[in-house]
């Protein structure tokens, strides 16, 4: 999983497809940057030729000459024991934009299933180790979108859409049925479950938990107006990663809050080849979750915008572990933290490889971003459930 494999996206669906199959797969940390071992099947050897990835075949000789320079630095073995069971939180109705997630895991041939509110209300998250959110709104504010684009077809419908779910599952409005799903998540979590969001879902789920006990939504999304009071009442105990973040109500302005940087509404003028973000480096034998979710063959990463484009520093708990950030600047890409049994990972940002995605822009072409390591970050996240919970030491 280095610079000489030819395919990195492809060769996260060989080690999912290995552990469907019951072949156990050991994850080699920081070991090539971050190599995956398995033992010889020659349909799993088939399957890398068939996808295009590169594998090299190693004696006894060779394996243990590996162990031993995995003991003597900063690498350790992780075992990975059982394809996870994937949801992914998404609509069934056609929206203006895509899903980075959803586009990599169809390329990488990993298989997921997709479940929306409807699902998640009768209780089915209970069947899935790791869940997905991406660019969703939980506040009800219809994505903020409101300002550029209350008069187009798609923001009409989704509005209508949205509304009649609300009243078929008995809420008065969209904003409590988002709540009542926020919520549903949060108890998910605190079970045992995997998070995984990025772009405005990151943000908009923690709005929503610190806001439970007022209303932010403006008339233009729930027909009532906001309460005069809100600001006192947001709690931030609710919330996993964000913390003492002031809101925007104005329908008008493409933001939710300080702790989008820089704000949606006001991007920063950057220039595309010199934006990014360093990864940090963990332990790998006393740290090994971060080192998972950070495993990479290149440790500074493309920067890219979302509506969620990075975390003001200032905003986020002291508990959580920062990730990615980019280094001199208030802006944090990527965290991740513990909240009761489970875990959450945010990533900023909508597409990888996609610096500026507008809605109705094309879907990003994954063969053209094979190697990408941006996209790598994803699928660290969606083999982490399948760690045995102790890593084996060399």
């Amino acid at each position: 999983m280095d610079n000489s494999q030819s395919n990195h996206l492809k060769a996260y669906g060989i080690a999912f497809y290995a552990l469907q199959n019951g072949v156990d797969v050991e994850w080699l940390l920081n070991y090539r940057g971050g190599a995956f071992y398995v033992d010889y099947h020659k349909d799993i050897e088939k399957e890398c030729l068939l996808r295009a990835v590169s594998l090299e075949k190693i004696s006894s000789a060779d394996r243990a000459a590996i162990d031993q320079k995995i003991e003597m630095n900063n690498m350790s073995v992780v075992l990975l024991e059982k394809a996870p069971d994937i949801a992914v939180y998404t609509p069934s109705n056609k929206l203006p934009w895509d899903d980075a997630v959803t586009m990599v895991l169809t390329y990488a041939e990993i298989p997921y299933t997709k479940i929306y509110d409807r699902e998640i209300l009768n209780g089915d998250l209970s069947k899935y180790d790791w869940l997905h959110l991406h660019h969703e709104d939980f506040t009800g504010q219809y994505g903020k979108f409101y300002g550029n684009y209350r008069h187009a077809a798609w923001y009409i419908e989704e509005q209508q859409t949205q509304e009649a779910l609300a009243a078929e599952m008995g809420f008065a409005k969209v904003s409590k049925l988002k709540l009542a799903v926020a919520l549903k998540i949060d108890s998910y979590v605190k079970a045992g479950g995997f998070l995984f969001a990025m772009c405005s879902a990151t943000d908009s789920y923690e709005i929503a938990l610190a806001a439970a006990e007022t209303d932010i939504c403006h008339p233009v999304f729930d027909h009532d107006p906001v309460d005069p009071n809100y600001a006192s009442k947001l709690n931030y105990n609710n919330t996993y990663a964000f913390t003492d973040f002031s809101l925007i109500t104005d329908p008008h302005i493409y933001e939710y809050s300080n702790i989008d940087v820089p704000p949606s509404n006001k991007p920063l003028s950057l220039d595309p080849s010199r934006d990014y973000f360093s990864l940090f480096e963990f332990s790998a034998k006393f740290d090994p979750i971060p080192c998972m979710l950070t495993q990479n063959h290149e440790s500074l990463i493309k920067g890219f915008m979302g509506q969620t484009t990075s975390f003001h520093r200032d905003r986020i708990k002291k508990h959580v572990l920062i990730m990615g950030e980019t280094k001199n600047t208030e802006r944090v890409k990527y965290i991740h933290g513990n909240v009761g049994k489970g875990t959450f990972t945010y990533y900023a940002g909508h597409d990888p490889e996609d610096y500026r995605h507008y809605v109705g822009d094309p879907p990003t072409n994954l063969d053209l971003h094979k190697n990408s390591p941006g996209y790598r970050l994803i699928l660290n996240n969606v083999l982490f459930p399948a760690a045995k919970k102790q890593e084996r030491k060399t």
